[in-house]
């Protein structure tokens, strides 16, 4: 196991070179000075050659990008263009809003969408079926602002169950903190509890059908012993793909709901760097999620491993 995990840390770390060129030359070459974004309209040509002096844009694009991966290997993300402020405070700042939401997220998602898709596999073709899918499609077709609209007027304005926007740290209280998770979560919920639940019936409908199910079957063992030890073990590794894949991505693009409840997080931040042309800021957050797609995808790996003794390390 140990060096399953250390080969597949070395394979990432290429990867993470690559996305780092990358990034460093997609900002660089596009157009778009941010020496003249920091200076204003009515800079002088001499301010704005001491502010690319000062930030090192004079220098050639090798030397600019070695400077900027001996900082980054030293934890220095650099400093915000525009607020003045080390990138990592401001990434550190607003982490927990999207943690939280990404979180909270996955484990509703998968407490209700599991056992809807594997009660949706096992009573294929009834009602049953036909009602878990019908919602699948609903919870794929609907837009995530509209549900949190929705969300909001009921549950906020019409009933005052919770706060309209906002949110709460953990660490300042769990009932405020879970007062202005609730809704946030709900919305975001529908799209992978429809994601989740479609893909945990379509395993198990391939499952159900192998000969050891029908084995395990005639040698009396309980349905739901068969369902969950025997059919939900082996259709599991695709599921955990889709789970592991959709935290990452709610980490990384909750702009959406991040904007309808006011949320400072990481979503909003990149945003609101891209519209502004803080270099800095943006290659931090291109280069955070992809090391979290990477960090899933290891995690996925070793899953893989725990659940199917066919994989060798």
């Amino acid at each position: 196991m140990l060096g399953y995990l250390l080969r597949r840390i070395l394979a990432a770390i290429p990867v993470m070179g690559v996305v780092a060129l990358f990034v460093f030359l997609l900002l660089r070459l596009t157009p778009g000075d941010p020496a003249a974004i920091l200076a204003g309209d009515n800079a002088s040509p001499e301010q704005l050659e001491r502010i690319r002096t000062s930030l090192g844009l004079n220098e050639p694009l090798y030397t600019q990008f070695f400077t900027w991966i001996a900082k980054l290997l030293h934890g220095d993300l650099g400093v915000s263009l525009i607020s003045n402020v080390p990138v990592l405070k401001m990434i550190s700042q607003r982490v927990e809003p999207s943690i939280s939401i990404a979180l909270s997220t996955i484990i509703l998602s998968i407490l209700i969408a599991v056992p809807l898709g594997v009660i949706a596999a096992w009573k294929h073709g009834t009602w049953i079926d036909r009602f878990v899918m019908g919602l699948s499609v609903i919870g794929f077709s609907v837009p995530v602002f509209v549900i949190g609209y929705v969300l909001i007027q009921i549950f906020a304005i019409d009933l005052r169950w919770f706060p309209v926007q906002g949110f709460r740290s953990i660490f300042g209280g769990f009932g405020p903190f879970l007062e202005r998770i609730i809704l946030p979560t709900c919305t975001l919920s529908f799209i992978y509890i429809a994601l989740i639940a479609r893909m945990t019936r379509a395993s198990m409908l391939d499952v159900l059908g192998e000969d050891y199910v029908r084995t395990a079957r005639a040698k009396g063992i309980s349905e739901p012993a068969v369902l969950l030890r025997h059919a939900l073990r082996n259709a599991a590794v695709p599921v955990i793909t889709v789970i592991g894949t959709g935290f990452a991505l709610l980490i990384s693009g909750v702009v959406v709901t991040e904007s309808v409840f006011n949320l400072p997080g990481i979503g909003r931040l990149t945003v609101d760097a891209v519209l502004a042309r803080d270099y800095p800021v943006i290659q931090a957050m291109i280069l955070l999620t992809s090391g979290i797609y990477v960090a899933v995808n290891l995690l996925i790996d070793l899953a893989y491993t725990l659940l199917d003794p066919r994989i060798r390390y």
